[in-house]
């Protein structure tokens, strides 16, 4: 509630219908996207396209520059 109230006050949105609205809208999206990440990961594994977790493990690191502590 502080937040909707916050957000109404700081001229983001004009009435506590438009925040949940807004709110709603992103979590569809979100919800779409994942699916569609799932669905894409899950071919990936159907057609082979997979690597053992531990080099998946170091390509990460290495990418980030973390340590194998890390």
């Amino acid at each position: 509630a502080e937040f909707v109230a916050s957000e109404i006050a700081s001229g983001n949105f004009p009435t506590q219908d438009a925040v949940i609205d807004y709110a709603l809208r992103m979590m569809r999206r979100e919800r779409e996207e994942a699916i569609v990440g799932i669905k894409a990961g899950l071919a990936d594994v159907a057609a082979g396209r997979t690597q053992p977790l531990d080099e998946a493990f170091d390509q990460l690191r290495r990418e980030f520059g973390l340590s194998e502590d890390a």
